[in-house]
């Protein structure tokens, strides 16, 4: 969706100068560069490409169509769902921006707050959904096509670990940028250092691993989102002088070591969609390993849940298992972490904001 509030916040990526006109066709009334851009989404790429670019533009990362329509919050999702209504506090009056929104799904499931909301990312794989209900930008996150101090919050789920030290560096730096003085910032990411509590998700990944082997589970699209990691971040002191750099103040952590969640998702989850997409090869007359198998599968088990029947319970019912993880192991330092990010109102200054104490952020 393309409203006028989002064409009233773009700005182009490469002079920040205003875009004017009406999709399909807008026009940068500073550098007179056109942009051809879609109806249901605007295209706003700056004209320079980066050398480094994410593996998710790779068609084939999308090929289990995942991205293709929204099911309801549940397993993982939810719990990142939840921490950042928790921690970002959404409500009507906010502007707050997605950044690195995928297929749009949580833009969604938060529609309801009353906050305006938009969403950029990299690669065009929105959901059918999200181009009709939900304000939707192609660009990069390293030069946001929006106006300084458009947003009042703003949050970025799995994608600081994507990105290079350079690149994290600028996506902090426009975030700030497009964030007014006192606005939040929601993060999920994590660093390299890691607590014994690892040790158990290490051993789950194991039998995941030799489940694959032997054909139980399929971990292939697994591999090729993980090969895009670089993490960038070494430990938590780290993240809290490049957050500072960027003009944030880490006013909020929580750590996520998910011993129960990686059970559920990496092993049962993953034995179930693999019979699944088993019995849609067998249907289709395709190849166990075939893209269209997994599709398939994962369209099916959308459909079952959007049914509302013993599917959807029992994945609730996971859910909640799921969700002590946070309760348990939430202030045990650790690699994954959700924390709330304030931009300074000047340089050494901020608007004053709880902070936990240092033990738990440092």
């Amino acid at each position: 969706m393309i409203s006028p509030q989002l064409l009233a916040l773009a700005r182009c990526p490469d002079c920040r100068g205003r875009v004017r006109g009406e999709p399909p066709a807008l026009t940068c009334d500073t550098c007179g560069r056109r942009y051809d851009t879609g109806t249901d989404y605007l295209d706003l790429r700056p004209a320079d490409v980066f050398a480094e670019q994410t593996k998710y533009l790779d068609a084939s990362l999308h090929a289990d169509a995942r991205h293709e329509t929204v099911s309801p919050p549940l397993l993982s999702a939810a719990v990142r769902n939840d921490m950042l209504r928790a921690f970002l506090q959404p409500r009507a009056g906010d502007r707050i921006v997605d950044l690195g929104c995928g297929s749009g799904r949580v833009l969604l499931w938060n529609r309801g707050s009353g906050a305006y909301q938009a969403g950029i990312d990299v690669t065009p794989f929105f959901a059918v959904e999200a181009r009709a209900d939900v304000d939707l930008a192609l660009g990069d996150l390293r030069r946001l096509p929006f106006a300084d101090g458009a947003f009042t919050k703003a949050y970025a789920l799995d994608v600081l670990e994507h990105l290079s030290r350079d690149a994290l560096t600028s996506v902090l730096a426009e975030a700030a940028r497009v964030l007014e003085p006192g606005g939040r910032l929601f993060v999920y990411s994590h660093v390299r250092k890691n607590s014994r509590l690892a040790l158990g998700l290490r051993a789950i990944n194991r039998v995941a691993a030799a489940l694959d082997r032997v054909g139980l589970v399929d971990l292939s699209q697994e591999r090729l989102r993980k090969s895009d990691h670089l993490n960038p971040l070494a430990d938590i002191p780290d993240l809290e002088r490049v957050v500072a750099d960027a003009g944030f103040r880490l006013a909020r952590i929580r750590y996520y070591t998910p011993l129960a969640g990686a059970f559920i998702e990496n092993i049962l989850a993953r034995v179930v969609q693999q019979a699944l997409a088993r019995r849609a090869s067998r249907a289709g007359g395709a190849g166990e390993d075939s893209a269209g198998a997994r599709a398939a599968a994962r369209t099916e088990a959308k459909r079952r849940i959007a049914r509302r029947g013993a599917t959807y319970w029992a994945l609730c019912a996971a859910t909640a298992v799921m969700k002590a993880d946070i309760v348990l192991f939430g202030r045990v330092r650790s690699g994954p972490f959700f924390a709330l990010l304030v931009k300074e109102s000047a340089p050494g200054t901020g608007r004053q904001e709880p902070t936990e104490p240092r033990a738990q952020t440092r």
